[in-house]
């Protein structure tokens, strides 16, 4: 695509006239509440993923992405989240929320749905599924602080006299269980919603071996057909490098109203392309379903003559990647903490951080800078708080003079001590559009005499930096919608959490702001009265804006292509609930 081109598709003026042109060739479905309609059964629907699963554990799910999108098909959550109509409904089970309003108390009561099955493919056996694996995955999973469980944290509960709490969950029978709040809080749904995997399984390798015993349950060379589920699918063949094969779960509880199991396809599978070009080639030569479109794939895409795909259109993500730096004082001793933990510092960053630049030479246009912290969905989001400190390069330099960098005779820009202004920026590997966004950051800092350093790191090294070993600078990440409930994200944003990225698992919190912050978090989610707690969530957001813990970038648009051999009566597509194709099947 030219240059003329990109500008066409920039936003304001002609833009708007080469987005609409681009918009025009798509068509947008969002989902609105609509019901499926009954379908039928046949096909196989051929997906990919960019890299091999680590494990098929659970547990393990929790810290890398594509372990998650296997396992998290064998696997359901309690409830599920009605983005339109705003309300949880049941999943796996059905939940009651009993306030008692002079104990100041609460609890959320709920039921497994009848006959779920821990079920194995090709076998009779089946084990039920009771309350007994919620109990158990609660309080011996992500209950215990050595798994370091990214649910750890939601667990606890600050009191209004500063002292911590604890959720309790208790056995009711068989299908029944309860958590006990001590305290009321707005969304209790939210903080008890979660997957969970069979007691049965996970509770004997804990007692036989230990944690490491659990971790390495169901590892990627076990036979796969050894996994039970109870979620849609089977994992029936595993080939490392190449690909995975599902088969449907006749067990599983879902059906359309005709009563048939979905979903509907025969056979799922699911080939491991790490490189996009080829996944991209495979779509266009027929060998898979869909594909997300790339920006420089969307010209070519919208234009071919007489496809057999028909691209889908949404919005800007709700999510966006940020741009971080390390305020352990695990590194004090170096450089980068002093100027890391200065708030003009990283509002200075913030000016330097050229969205419009990024939207043009790395979206083609196709994207909205990400200003706000909440999402539009969220509740509490507010369109009059928007972050300040945009791209201005002067600012930046005013910004950092405060502090007492400045531009040497080299043009250089150093600190006080006169020592040069440069850090690292580490970003995951195999990643074109990351690898292009830093490129971006880095020019434009070398603009003013800053040098940034691009580092590629493989994403589960990263992820031990970030957990772990707390040894790096500045990083490029995402962690998608995780702000479009105010309280999503306690292990993030509370200065406790294990993955408040800046500086994690603080015993108390390192600054004012940051205290602040837990203490609007913890009084925003006890909040039940809207007016009340609009209040409280309005400061939280203009503090995290102001301090830039995190700055985010931009708010890509999203496009995919469907093969046109499937019925779209039940495809739907939006920026909420991304693809939704549960319930799609072959046209006659």
């Amino acid at each position: 695509m030219s240059l003329e081109e990109i500008e066409q598709l920039m936003p304001g003026g002609t833009s708007s006239e080469g987005l609409r042109e681009v918009l025009a060739k798509t068509v947008s479905k969002p989902w609105q509440g609509e019901e499926f309609l009954p379908g039928r059964r046949g096909g196989t629907w051929y997906g990919s993923m960019t890299a091999d699963p680590k494990s098929f554990n659970l547990l393990v799910a929790e810290r890398d992405g594509e372990t998650s999108a296997v396992v998290s098909n064998m696997h359901g959550y309690l409830l599920d989240y009605n983005y339109i109509t705003r309300q949880f409904e049941p999943d796996c089970a059905f939940c009651e929320v009993v306030i008692d309003e002079e104990a100041g108390t609460l609890s959320v009561i709920y039921t497994l749905r009848e006959n779920l099955f821990w079920s194995y493919y090709n076998s009779e056996e089946k084990v039920p599924v009771t309350s007994d694996d919620v109990v158990f995955w609660y309080d011996e999973i992500q209950g215990d602080p050595a798994f370091y469980s990214s649910a750890y944290n939601a667990q606890f509960m600050l009191m209004d006299d500063g002292t911590t709490a604890h959720i309790d969950i208790e056995r009711l029978d068989e299908r029944r269980f309860a958590f006990h709040f001590p305290k009321i809080i707005a969304n209790p749904e939210l903080s008890t919603n979660m997957e969970f995997g069979p007691r049965f399984i996970y509770e004997k390798a804990k007692t036989e071996g230990g944690h490491q015993a659990v971790l390495d349950l169901f590892n990627v060379s076990d036979d796969p057909q050894t996994i039970p589920s109870m979620g849609q699918w089977f994992l029936t063949e595993y080939i490392p490098g190449q690909r995975l094969v599902y088969k449907p779960n006749p067990d599983y509880w879902k059906k359309d109203s005709n009563g048939v199991t979905v979903p509907y396809m025969d056979e799922y599978i699911v080939q491991i392309l790490p490189d996009a070009n080829t996944q991209f080639l495979l779509f266009k030569q027929g060998n898979l379903e869909t594909y997300g479109l790339r920006p420089e794939n969307l010209d070519e895409m919208l234009n071919r003559e007489n496809p057999d795909y028909t691209v889908f259109s949404a919005g800007g993500a709700l999510g966006a990647n940020f741009w971080s730096f390390n305020q352990n004082p695990k590194n004090r001793n170096t450089p980068q903490y002093e100027w890391f933990t200065r708030t003009a510092f990283r509002q200075a960053m913030s000016c330097l951080l050229n969205r419009g630049r990024i939207i043009a030479q790395v979206y083609r246009g196709l994207a909205e800078p990400k200003l706000d912290f909440f999402a539009e969905p969220n509740p509490y989001y507010n369109p009059s708080i928007k972050l300040e400190y945009l791209y201005d390069p002067k600012r930046a330099q005013e910004l950092l003079s405060s502090i007492g960098m400045n531009r040497a005779g080299d043009g250089t820009m150093r600190d006080e001590q006169g020592r040069a202004v440069e850090f690292d920026l580490s970003i995951t590997a195999d990643n074109a559009i990351t690898t292009d966004t830093a490129a971006i950051i880095a020019d434009e800092c070398a603009k003013i005499g800053i040098t940034v350093r691009i580092r590629t790191i493989d994403f589960q090294k990263l992820v031990e930096q970030m957990t772990v070993t707390f040894d790096w600078q500045s990083l490029l990440m995402g962690f998608g919608g995780i702000n479009y409930w105010p309280t999503s994200g306690s292990n993030v944003w509370e200065s406790s959490g294990n993955l408040h990225i800046w500086y994690p698992q603080q015993s108390s919190p390192a600054t004012e702001w940051e205290a602040r912050v837990d203490y609007l978090y913890n009084k925003g989610s006890y909040t039940i009265n809207p007016e009340e707690a609009q209040t409280i969530w309005d400061e939280y957001q203009r503090i995290l804006l102001e301090q830039c813990p995190v700055i985010y970038l931009v708010r890509p648009r999203s496009f995919a292509a469907i093969r046109n051999r499937w019925d779209f009566t039940n495809v739907y597509y939006d920026n909420l609930g991304g693809l939704q194709r549960d319930y799609v099947f072959l046209k006659r």
